[in-house]
């Protein structure tokens, strides 16, 4: 399996980034296809239009928002689907999940990792336990 990596979309390509998936549900402002140099935009993996805006990137509300959007993540089927495609992805290299928010810490893409890597997680162990 490939590492997942978390990046601003702003941020400089680099080599090790492997597939480049862009996770927002809107295009980021200020920046051409071209110079994201993207593999994919999984717009269908974001937050909800309800959530994103009831959340607002503020950090007050992050423990709250984590707890929603991993409930949509796990019952979504559209997002379980877009989630299967991003575990394939690992399976052939390294993906980077990028994602337009300024604030690193408070933002979508880390609980989406994180659920990908709990994800992937209990997928090796299942396999080593057979």
């Amino acid at each position: 399996m490939g590492d997942i990596f978390l990046k601003r979309v702003y941020e400089p390509y680099d080599e090790s980034d492997g597939f480049r998936i862009l996770v927002d549900r809107l295009w980021p402002r200020g920046i051409s296809k071209e110079a994201a140099r993207l593999t994919a935009w999984q717009k269908e993996v974001a937050p909800s239009p309800e959530l994103r805006k009831w959340f607002c990137h503020k950090p007050e509300l992050f423990d709250e928002f984590q707890t929603k959007y991993i409930e949509e993540l796990r019952t979504d089927e559209q997002k379980l689907r877009m989630i299967d495609e991003l575990i394939h992805l690992t399976s052939e290299g390294n993906i980077t999940l990028l994602y337009g928010a300024k604030d690193p810490v408070y933002n979508h893409a880390i609980v989406l990792e994180g659920e990908l890597k709990r994800i992937i997680n209990h997928i090796e162990t299942k396999e080593f336990d057979t």
